[in-house]
């Protein structure tokens, strides 16, 4: 085909009467001259325009099977949310809430009331208050309490928190002044003392939730730093990370820490909480008084979807078992290895793979350490990418030239699914 045979927009349009025929005719007639430029057939440009037009009118989000044994996984949208999560989204989503309005009264409310009450009874605090993730909750805390001040951090805790956000640069945004103190490795709470001046306004602990220093290393303990911290008479924020409401082994939950003499505790709410994106902080309750009442607060607010979806959430936990047996994240943390092979020979039989043993991870920047004993099963590395872009998107991990499909991170109504696309692949 020459340039010369292309048909014109208008005629392309016309083998479709499609309202955006137009545009996708001027997109697959672009696309047809650069090939032809280059020596190649365009093919079948009324076909192509069919196919432009399907590809405008797919959403771009989409759900996928996660089958890369990494639980909290940052790139298909860490936690999967509980089903009583998506509930309350839906019941608040599609009609008016009162978000912030008092019922009772009919005066205006406050959208922190929808789950102060349930945070407070979970974590012991005197108060709490919710913004959309957790970069958010400590760049507000530090800009309501420390703004033009010294912040006191470890070296050691200077770390990043995920695609180049590094903790030196929230601070710097929020106006706070950072004052390093101890080493890398070693960091006691003298030094905290002996760095402290007329302009310290707060002491920061970050907890290395997504590495860990082993060796010749030292961190005080949090009851020390929160008497440096008392003899100091300035707050300790205490910074979780990942952030737990249930005992999971080497991660402190919030309750701990402020039992511990933090002042304040932030951390995610789509980590190992297993709810949607939010940044929580619970503390003293002048202090978090202070944090509502800062500017910042209403740029970096939660919105009504992760508000509901957060308390759907959280109203799991007020029964632990039930939060255990209920909440995604919880169940692939804990369940049997037994079960997971189960998962893992369902799945071989149904699509013609082999069983693997394998190991899961926790993912986030959660638990580093961590490593859970999983299953998988074994199929051709070559369906790495038909899976990825088949309907529903399956996404594994490539191991020794076998694309690995972990059966930790898929639940049981899954592995069908994922059979029928391995199916579809060959």
């Amino acid at each position: 085909m020459e340039l010369r045979d292309l048909p014109s927009v208008d005629e392309l349009a016309k083998a479709s009467d499609d309202p955006l025929a137009v545009d996708a005719a001027r997109e697959v007639l672009a696309q047809a001259r650069d090939e032809i430029r280059i020596g190649d057939e365009p093919g079948d440009l009324t076909e192509r325009l069919h196919e432009q037009l399907r590809a405008v009118r797919a959403p771009a989000l989409r759900g996928v099977l996660n089958a890369t044994g990494i639980i909290v996984h940052t790139n298909l949208g860490r936690a999967p949310l509980p089903a009583a999560a998506t509930e309350r989204v839906a019941a608040v989503g599609r009609g008016y809430s009162n978000l912030e309005l008092d019922l009772d009264s009919g005066t205006r409310g406050s959208r922190q009331d929808h789950v102060a009450g349930i945070l407070k009874r979970l974590t012991g605090a005197e108060a709490a208050i919710v913004v959309n993730n957790n970069a958010a909750a400590m760049l507000l805390a530090l800009a309501a309490l420390a703004e033009g001040r010294e912040v006191l951090v470890s070296r050691g805790e200077l770390i990043e928190i995920g695609d180049g956000f590094r903790i030196p640069d929230v601070l710097a945004r929020s106006g706070a002044r950072l004052v390093e103190v101890g080493t890398t490795n070693r960091t006691s709470a003298a030094d905290y003392a002996r760095a402290a001046t007329a302009e310290t306004a707060l002491l920061l602990r970050v907890h290395q939730s997504n590495f860990r220093v082993v060796g010749f290393a030292e961190q005080p303990s949090l009851g020390e730093l929160a008497a440096v911290a008392g003899r100091l008479g300035v707050p300790l924020l205490d910074d979780l990370g990942s952030g737990a409401l249930v005992d999971i082994p080497d991660e402190p939950t919030a309750r701990e820490a402020l039992a511990g003499g933090a002042d304040l505790v932030c951390f995610s709410g789509d980590k190992l909480l297993g709810g949607p994106q939010a940044g929580v902080v619970v503390g003293r309750a002048e202090l978090v008084e202070r944090l509502r009442r800062h500017p910042l607060h209403r740029a970096l607010r939660i919105d009504k979807l992760g508000l509901a979806a957060l308390e759907g959430t959280l109203l799991l936990y007020l029964e632990p078992e039930r939060a255990l047996r209920e909440v995604p994240v919880l169940r692939m943390l804990h369940e049997e290895p037994a079960a997971v092979r189960a998962r893992a020979e369902r799945l071989a039989a149904a699509a013609g793979g082999a069983v693997e043993e394998t190991v899961a991870r926790v993912g986030g920047g959660a638990l580093p350490l961590a490593e859970l004993p999983s299953f998988a099963c074994a199929v051709e590395e070559s369906l790495a990418r038909p899976l990825r872009v088949g309907q529903p998107p399956v996404v594994g991990i490539v191991r020794d030239g076998r694309l690995l499909l972990d059966c930790r991170t898929l639940t049981d109504g899954e592995v069908e699914l994922a059979a029928q696309a391995v199916r579809a692949c060959r």
